[in-house]
């Protein structure tokens, strides 16, 4: 028996209320009988069917070692750490971190659905005393990346792991990939033009064409354990999920630096945009646009898109994109009045022999961006562009050192032209707004903001940060500060939520949970036992299902 019609948002979010029973019922399956009953009903926004408080029994974010979640709703584990993922045995990597949601064509009963694989821990990373064996590299480089899993609805209308497809893939630190774009070849990547694997992934954006892009963020610790070049690393990666003939490609057109999430769209010209967010203390948001236009044609060469185009920086101070190009990096640095900023720790000179030409700009993007005068903010790892109008949300995360202890979302809103824009705050972070420390965004269809929080796991419950408890999922009205902001989910202990993804109609939504019991990984004393397997203690980072329980 198959689900005719999909489940409407109105009796996927209704009556929060539920009673305990409705857990139960939701594992007997028993709800997806009667989300399929309800299924034809309208519409309505999701932000006005959450509660006012976001558990009848804690009434508030929680410190314990679940994943909670609003009265109502009920969620499945997908696929954890280690579990098979196809028939040819690979397994589900290390610390998910991101989700995107691709309807095989065609079907409405199945799906692939892309998961980032962010880090690796184990308890040999602790000492460094002693030397990498290849094993503990290829195990390293295996668990990072990024998973494509597939999915299909079973006989109730329920998501299931297909654990013998042979769909499924894994993409890693060990997967050859091909570089494009101008840095391709030449002398800032060794000569490379192929290179070996991906990983650090966090965030990513879907393209136009229906490929996946996925960001490499801090590189750098993998690079030394596996003896890496750190120059191939920091880029953003494109894969096509439905065809593993396809080698995947590094665009180093769009720069390398600590890429926390990318969000694809198109301009008034039709040319392709991709904004960037620096996961970095004090990171820079970035713009690239292609230098042609954008067709929904056969024809379209998709990867000239990605490889020649512009890369800007934001000025957030005279609300500009100021383009990063060799000739005004060495300009400015030529000019007898600049002083170079002394985090570089660098004089004019050793910059002056860094940047001879554009490659060393893209392969230097924060280096030069300051350089430039673009402004450095409160770690901008998140972002997103909302599709009724197409203005970018930005995370501001936090930056304790320069008193910003609980972060905020700023919004731009671009000129016409794109060259300018004006900013604003949406929503700050602390005790007036309910939540701390914003990471992942994402819109749903009704405008709603949903947003998690990513208070790291060494400052949750202490301090300024004890009133919010463990990290949780947000919902926030398209007015901001207007309404009041409504919880949706409490993260088990030291874990964070991220990737939300949404089915097509919105009747399901996935969530990685990402890193739970952090500070205890790869010792004999875990701080979280979530998701662990029968007989060990360890925890592990999960993709979970949420829907409706049964009312």
């Amino acid at each position: 028996m198959e689900m005719k019609k999909p489940l409407s948002r109105r009796h996927f979010l209704k009556y929060l209320g539920a009673s305990a029973a409705s857990l139960a019922a939701a594992y007997s399956g028993l709800s997806s009988l009667t989300q399929k009953a309800n299924a034809s009903a309208s519409n309505v926004n999701a932000y006005d069917e959450l509660p006012e408080t976001f558990n009848p029994t804690f009434h508030t974010a929680d410190d314990t070692d679940q994943l909670l979640l609003a009265s109502g709703f009920s969620y499945t584990v997908l696929a954890a750490y280690g579990d098979t993922i196809n028939k040819s045995g690979d397994t589900l990597g290390f610390n998910n971190s991101y989700t995107s949601f691709f309807p095989i064509p065609g079907s409405t009963t199945e799906a692939l659905l892309w998961v980032n694989h962010e880090s690796a821990q184990y308890s040999w990373m602790l000492d460094r005393s002693m030397t990498i064996a290849w094993e503990q590299q290829k195990q390293l480089l295996n668990e990072q990346g990024a998973s494509i899993l597939h999915i299909k609805k079973d006989a109730f209308g329920q998501w299931k792991l297909v654990s013998d497809s042979t769909l499924a893939r894994r993409i890693s630190g060990l997967t050859p990939i091909e570089l494009t774009g101008p840095v391709r070849g030449s002398q800032s990547v060794n000569g490379a033009t192929l290179v070996q694997g991906t990983f650090a992934n966090r965030g990513g954006s879907q393209t136009l064409w229906n490929t996946q892009l996925t960001c490499e963020n801090r590189f750098e610790t993998t690079c030394r354990d596996a003896g890496l070049a750190l120059s191939h690393y920091g880029w953003i990666v494109e894969v096509d999920p439905f065809d593993h003939r396809k080698l995947p490609v590094k665009h180093t057109a769009l720069g390398r630096f600590h890429h926390g999430s990318a969000a694809m769209t198109l301009n008034s010209d039709q040319h392709v945009v991709v904004y960037m967010g620096e996961d970095s203390p004090e990171g820079f948001v970035y713009k690239y646009v292609s230098a042609e236009q954008w067709s929904d044609d056969s024809n379209t060469d998709t990867a000239q898109l990605l490889s020649k185009g512009s890369l800007y920086a934001a000025d957030l101070i005279k609300g500009r994109w100021i383009e990063l190009t060799i000739e005004l990096v060495r300009k400015q640095l030529n000019s007898l009045t600049y002083q170079v900023p002394t985090v570089l720790n660098k004089s004019k000179d050793v910059l002056l022999k860094q940047f001879q030409t554009q490659n060393d700009v893209l392969t230097s993007v924060s280096e030069a961006a300051l350089i430039l005068g673009a402004t450095p903010c409160d770690r901008p790892a998140e972002l997103t562009v909302r599709p009724s109008n197409k203005q970018v949300y930005i995370a501001f995360t936090q930056n304790d050192s320069r008193g910003n202890l609980h972060g905020q979302i700023i919004k731009l809103k671009e000129s016409g032209n794109g060259e300018t824009f004006a900013f604003e705050t949406f929503i700050t972070g602390g005790r007036q707004s309910g939540f701390s420390s914003p990471g992942a965004l994402a819109f749903d269809k009704n405008d709603n903001l949903w947003v998690s929080s990513d208070i790291s796991p060494d400052r949750l419950n202490t301090g300024a940060w004890s009133e919010f408890k463990n990290n949780g999922l947000y919902l926030i009205h398209p007015s901001g500060t207007e309404r009041k902001t409504k919880q949706y989910a409490s993260s088990p202990t030291e874990a964070a939520l991220s990737g939300l993804s949404f089915t097509d109609h919105q009747a399901t939504v996935f969530v990685a949970v990402n890193h739970p019991g952090a500070s205890g990984a790869g010792t004999t004393s875990p701080t979280s036992q979530w998701q662990h397997r029968f007989g060990k203690k360890d925890p592990r980072s999960a993709v979970v299902i949420i829907t409706r329980s049964l009312l």
